[in-house]
């Protein structure tokens, strides 16, 4: 039988008297576990609030594919508190070495309320704290989805610039041993300054020419054009030349004028050095673009994460959205439009940035994943009174009714297990009430709009980074 001395050594009963010590014990029953047993299971309803007295315990749950684990021991009380909103419990309870505990009924919160005003505020500042630890954890999981889904969005679009530079460096090489070599066999031949003069104009005409690259059945016939053209003026083997010609958009007319100006052995080379150095400088071009969106991607991700910059700052909504854009852009190019209506103005709110694209990263997420790979993502900002309001619709599925009133309940998810743990939405309401907003929802087959409403910064506080 539990003694009130034995409940004294609970914290949160230390100091009660004993006339609500004793009514406390009155309602209680005691339990001896066995290391391994179980006194509550996952799913269970929500009926107790437990006293640990002796021993080691362990909550432990599945939770979107992923095990959570949380200790108890002698001392700590859990489980049901007055006030919970905790239907089932969403953990099991275990023992990890023999124990013994306390229960009491959450039939009978109503009257511990009333009998135990002290005791009753002391479970509900509990309460608040661990929900407050629990929404902080939900946001550091979040984050972590968030920052895997970045990562790899982020490792797919780098990887294309970077494998384009790195095959350019590559081929570089070998443009430059074609250039040296013909350049070799050129100038062993006796050639006048004029025909010079026209092969440096013939080769700096293409290295300066803006016209794009061919590929295809127009290159196929540029190469096929070329050839004859080499062909008519005796040159043998002309397919050795034409690609090469063909690849830097050498004109048939431009040829054929050089053609008619050089004899067959002074010409081989020189096209064979106008190609390579053509060549040359579409590589180089190659890695000057790849090497520019590298950057970009890279001032894009900084920009996402707010580096370098104080922990809450007035950031522009618009260009919070756009850099979220950025980061998500490898999902939004299977035949998904974005349609924005921004408006001229920049609007402002106070808010931690990272905090602020972890909501629209969340709920953009989501509309490409209703879309399932095509549709309309739109995006809106307008002023109302002295909050703004950012509307982020699609033309995806829809949410059923049914569950539309638990989408932003923790760990409540549609996906399979693996695919999402049921935390976005959850942290993207938590985030918005921090910010002193609210957000709404709007849904049917083919239209589904989530409403932000957040405080803003008049635009008269602001200096002239934002005018």
């Amino acid at each position: 039988m539990i003694s009130s001395v034995e409940l004294r050594r609970v914290p949160v009963f230390s100091d009660l008297p004993d006339c609500q010590i004793e009514w406390f014990l009155s309602h209680v029953q005691e339990i001896s576990v066995k290391s391994g047993e179980s006194f509550v299971r996952q799913g269970d309803p929500a009926d107790w609030m437990f006293i640990f007295l002796e021993g080691l315990f362990q909550w432990r749950g599945e939770f979107g594919g992923d095990t959570v684990s949380l200790p108890a021991q002698a001392g700590d009380v859990s489980g049901a508190f007055p006030f919970s909103r905790m239907k089932r419990f969403t953990v099991t309870g275990r023992a990890l070495t023999d124990g013994r505990l306390a229960r009491f009924p959450s039939a009978s919160f109503s009257e511990l309320v009333q009998k135990l005003p002290e005791l009753t505020t002391r479970l509900v500042a509990m309460m608040s704290e661990r929900i407050r630890e629990g929404t902080r954890i939900e946001q550091l999981r979040d984050r972590s989805v968030s920052l895997g889904k970045l990562s790899a969005g982020l490792a797919h679009e780098l990887n294309n610039p970077a494998t384009a530079a790195k095959r350019a460096a590559s081929q570089i090489r070998d443009a430059l041993a074609k250039v040296q070599s013909a350049n070799s066999e050129l100038w062993r031949q006796p050639i006048t300054e004029l025909d010079k003069s026209r092969i440096e104009e013939a080769e700096a005409s293409l290295v300066q020419s803006g016209t794009p690259r061919l590929d295809g059945l127009a290159l196929g016939d540029l190469e096929d054009q070329i050839a004859s053209i080499l062909g008519s003026y005796g040159h043998a083997d002309p397919w050795e030349l034409s690609a090469g010609l063909a690849r830097c958009n050498m004109h048939p007319d431009r040829l054929t004028i050089l053609l008619k100006h050089l004899d067959s052995t002074t010409a081989r080379p020189a096209l064979a050095r106008i190609a390579a150095t053509a060549e040359l400088s579409i590589l180089l071009n190659t890695i000057e673009d790849s090497t520019v969106r590298i950057a970009k991607l890279v001032s894009t991700v900084k920009e996402y994460t707010y580096m370098d910059q104080s922990p809450a700052q007035y950031v522009d909504v618009a260009r919070s959205l756009e850099s979220t854009l950025g980061t998500l852009a490898h999902r939004l190019r299977s035949n998904i439009d974005v349609k924005r209506a921004y408006g001229p103005a920049p609007v402002i709110v106070s808010a931690v940035g990272t905090e602020l694209n972890q909501i629209w990263t969340n709920l953009i997420d989501n509309a490409i994943d209703a879309m399932r790979g095509g549709g309309e993502l739109r995006l809106q900002i307008c002023k109302e009174d002295d909050c703004v309001v950012v509307e982020i619709g699609d033309t995806g599925c829809g949410i059923p009714p049914e569950i539309k009133p638990c989408i932003f309940d923790p760990f409540f998810t549609t996906k399979g297990v693996g695919e999402g743990m049921g935390l976005g939405l959850s942290t993207v309401q938590t985030i918005v009430r921090k910010l002193g907003g609210n957000i709404v929802i709007a849904s049917q087959p083919g239209n589904t709009c989530f409403q932000v409403r957040l405080p803003r910064i008049d635009q008269s506080e602001l200096g002239k980074e934002f005018s």
